[in-house]
């Protein structure tokens, strides 16, 4: 046997930032060294930044990410780092590639390399490139053909990255063939909701196949909709967990590992899936052996509502401090959405960054104006009152609108208020609205729907009562204020457009919406599916019929923290236009579901 010190750096990266990401390997490496790792790992393509969409196809974004590496692993050698080898994800070009109809221009691969003595020593591609939900990397780039194995201090290292452990074969049997004493695998796997105990079972799955402990890296943060948790893991070959890093937290992971020695030969030829080995010595004699200093440990698990209350946190913080947003604007209704929105944004940037605005109708009840108050008064953000009704007799003076016509004005009313305040003050506006809104059309453009950022745009409606609720228990526990008016949360969900309105005299019940949607949306199921699983017909055919309908509003919806497995955005791609109806109605028309 052999032992190896090994720092996994589960940290964030801003896409594009190339200096300052370099900047965060070296500040990361050097706590590495002075842990006394004997090899360091970042994840994947943390110089660049992930994902980095079309910049993928722009030659001078991925000559700038090769040059960034050459200089980084000079500097790592000038900074006294040199002879530990240091794994970097980056964005690089295949050599060899021929331009092919097809192929994407410049065949640019999702890479990362071992930095080692000044230089870049080895050099890989990702082998499966993902094509589903989120990820369009066939688009982007194109495969690695290698089995890279690095020999650090007498122990055989195969890497690997992401989805090289998400799909069967490749690189996973090809370690075992290689006779890798560790697999190490560099990652930026998107949060999912419930996706940790799936993570889990996949690592503990693939080291069991690749027959040596498993490291999986992964990257914390967020990038526009993405949030990711970190959860790093390593595993031994039969699959218990070594260590498990915080979900959500920056840090490095360093760990003691007895892993088995090298062959005397290195390994070569092609193993599986075709795949050549690419094998380097960078010391190929064991340390001196030394009673393990630092084993590992098992972070505990987030529960499920602070996990998911968390990622919002996250998700918001991430795009406001990476675009250059300090304060955040929220209207404030006294409602549930305003009131866990206006929450997630005080955790997120701080209360004295958060300003809100109540902006009354004749039709705003009184309890619902002092419920936006007290969310204020509770919270410490920054509040005012700014009427509509003024505006609204202007408008209606001049138009004469009835009906849905007129209880819609109010919201556009309202957001146009909310943006004339953005542009005057700076802040950026949030959008309210939630999952079950956002699915039905239930919200009105350029209303309640204007926005740079909807933070809960991926959380249904009973679960934001979920969250509400549980933000509120914490903070009792905590001996902390609850942020959220009790009123809010019991009281019928209500737009206040018209005298007594609720949300149920246009929407069924949410807990049926939302089991519903839930079937049509994140599972794909269709009308027959769904009533077969014991919902009413007529019930099912008018969610879908309404879900259907309301697709033009859903694409001018700003973007919001992705947490479920299939948001609305890139995960779900419908035509606006399309005759095409699930469960379609005896007469046509716009949808009316909208406020």
């Amino acid at each position: 046997m052999a032992q190896l010190r090994l720092a996994l750096n589960q940290i964030d990266s801003t896409v594009g930032d190339l200096e300052g990401n370099a900047e965060s390997v070296v500040q990361w490496t050097r706590h590495s060294v002075e842990q006394g790792a004997h090899l360091v790992a970042f994840p994947e393509m943390m110089l660049t930044g992930y994902p980095v969409e079309d910049l993928a196809l722009r030659s001078a974004f991925v000559e700038a990410s090769r040059a960034a590496l050459r200089s980084l692993a000079g500097r790592l050698a000038d900074e006294g780092f040199g002879d530990v080898p240091v794994v970097v994800g980056y964005l690089d070009r295949c050599e060899q590639a021929q331009p092919r109809y097809g192929q994407p221009a410049g065949a640019p691969q999702n890479a990362a390399a071992v930095l080692h003595g000044g230089e870049v020593v080895l050099t890989f591609a990702k082998h499966h490139l993902p094509n589903y939900g989120v990820f369009d990397e066939f688009r982007y780039f194109v495969p690695g053909d290698t089995m890279p194995v690095v020999r650090v201090h007498g122990v055989d290292v195969a890497l690997a990255i992401c989805e090289d452990l998400w799909q069967d074969g490749g690189r996973v049997p090809a370690a075992r063939s290689a006779g890798a004493g560790l697999l190490l695998s560099v990652n930026a796997s998107p949060y999912e909701r419930d996706k940790h105990d799936t993570r889990l079972e996949l690592v503990r799955k693939r080291a069991q196949e690749a027959g040596c402990t498993t490291a999986y890296l992964a990257m914390i943060g967020g990038q526009d909709e993405l949030v990711f948790d970190g959860d790093s893991i390593v595993v031994d070959p039969s699959g218990d967990v070594i260590a498990r890093a915080p979900q959500f937290e920056q840090g490095c992971v360093v760990l003691d590992l007895d892993l088995p020695a090298a062959a005397a030969t290195p390994p070569s030829g092609t193993v599986d899936d075709g795949l050549r080995i690419d094998h380097r010595v960078l010391s190929a004699e064991p340390l001196p052996a030394w009673e393990p200093e630092v084993t590992g440990s098992e972070a505990p698990r987030l529960e499920s509502d602070e996990e998911i209350y968390t990622a919002l946190v996250v998700g918001l913080r991430a795009y406001a401090a990476k675009n250059g947003f300090r304060s955040v604007l929220i209207g404030l209704s006294g409602g549930i959405d305003s009131a866990l929105t206006a929450a997630i944004a005080c955790d997120a940037v701080g209360a004295a960054n958060v300003y809100g605005v109540a902006m009354p109708s004749r039709y705003s009840s009184q309890h619902s104006q002092d419920d936006a108050a007290e969310l204020a008064r509770r919270t410490g953000l920054n509040f005012r009152t700014v009427p509509i009704e003024p505006m609204f007799q202007a408008y209606m003076g001049e138009l004469h609108l009835t009906g849905l016509a007129e209880e819609n004005l109010q919201s556009r009313l309202r957001g146009t208020l909310l943006m004339a305040i953005s542009n005057q003050e700076g802040q950026i506006v949030l959008a309210p609205g939630n999952k079950s809104e956002l699915a039905v059309g239930y919200s009105t453009l350029y209303g309640d729907s204007v926005g740079a950022y909807g933070p809960i745009k991926d959380v249904y409606k009973t679960n934001i009562f979920r969250l509400a609720t549980w933000r509120n228990r914490v903070a009792h526990e905590r001996g902390h204020t609850p942020p959220i008016p009790e009123n809010s949360i019991t009281k019928p969900p209500s737009a206040e457009l018209r005298p007594g309105q609720v949300d149920t005299d246009s929407l069924p019940d949410y807990d049926v919406l939302d089991r519903v949607l839930k079937r049509y949306v994140d599972k794909d199921q269709g009308a027959a599916e769904i009533v077969a699983a014991g919902f009413d017909e007529e019930t099912v055919r008018r969610v879908l019929r309404m879900t259907d309908r309301a697709e033009y509003k859903r694409r001018q919806y700003p973007p919001g923290t992705k947490i479920s497995p299939k948001g609305f955005g890139k995960d779900r791609r419908l035509p606006i236009t399309s005759a095409w109806r699930e469960a379609p109605a005896e007469a046509t028309g716009p949808s009316t579901a909208g406020r």
